[in-house]
């Protein structure tokens, strides 16, 4: 068995900053991660709210985060953790088993799907969460985007430099994103957003997405349709105090069990922000050290 201090679950920017602040602290620190290291920044095309940075993308972010972890020698084990045993503070990751002092949470959250009916089936076949990953796969051809918020108009900004035509819908009469980002919309021609719309149903045509039904029965035609509805904590392997799924903190970030704790998106709170992320993050880190 190989035993840690502090063991974080995640490598986003809370799991990273956590990581960052507990080595240089001297406390032995493993980070696992079950896909790719920065999280939702991957799916991230331009990122202009950080500070430090006017203009950068989500994975050059990503990139800085992950070097700056490595001046400091900080393990990662890119697997999937099968089991935690919360009172023995073990946890499973394949046939090894791996001890923990403290345990922290950074499992983000991930894309919240429409729900209808076969859905599933045409993820990453002309339903996509990510412009950046897969617009340039759409080039010169008419998508939808479906959502209102700041993720869905970024997406519809990104792909509209890529695509011939993109339709933002949006179920109500105002958009949720920010002024500036609005702004930026209202002024591209080759968008158009259609509100008071609810996709109902996918289009298929030859085995493939060709558009989208909408509730007044209004039909668009698209060769894919990028949704950006929100998103599910990825909460699933935490036994303890949730809302809505996600995991409640105090203002130290420990859970409802003892020496668990959790921060950026996987936590409940108001405000879901890169930098609060990775001021969550140094908080759980604090907190730690001044245990030890």
């Amino acid at each position: 068995m190989v035993e840690y201090n502090t063991i974080i679950l995640g490598a986003g920017i809370s799991g990273i900053s956590c990581a960052i602040y507990l080595k240089r602290a001297g406390i032995s620190v493993l980070v696992i991660e079950n896909h790719v290291p920065g999280g939702q920044l991957n799916k991230a095309s331009v990122i202009e709210n950080y500070p430090g940075y006017s203009s950068i993308s989500g994975p050059d972010l990503a990139n800085h985060m992950m070097e700056q972890a490595s001046c400091y020698d900080i393990p990662f084990l890119y697997d999937e953790v099968t089991e935690i045993d919360f009172e023995n503070k073990i946890l499973k990751v394949g046939s090894e088993e791996y001890s923990y002092q403290y345990l922290v949470f950074s499992t983000g959250r991930r894309e919240r799907a429409l729900g209808l009916k076969g859905e599933e089936k045409w993820i990453g076949r002309g339903i996509s969460f990510c412009a950046t990953c897969d617009g340039a796969l759409y080039k010169d051809q008419d998508v939808v985007v479906v959502g209102g918020g700041s993720s869905a108009v970024s997406e519809a900004i990104y792909l509209s430099k890529l695509c011939r035509k993109v339709y933002l819908i949006y179920r109500k009469d105002d958009l949720r994103a920010e002024e500036i980002l609005k702004e930026q919309l209202f002024m591209i021609p080759n968008v158009e957003v259609i509100y008071h719309a609810v996709v109902s149903d996918y289009m298929v045509e030859d085995d493939k997405i060709c558009g989208v039904c909408l509730n007044d029965h209004q039909q668009i035609d698209a060769s894919c349709i990028f949704l950006a509805v929100g998103h599910l904590p990825n909460s699933e392997l935490f036994d303890g105090k949730k809302n809505c799924g996600y995991i409640v903190v105090n203002s130290k970030g420990e859970t409802s069990r003892k020496d668990v704790y959790a921060c950026g998106d996987v936590t409940y709170k108001q405000v879901y922000q890169l930098v609060t992320a990775s001021s969550e993050g140094v908080i759980v880190a604090t907190s730690i050290i001044q245990n030890n």
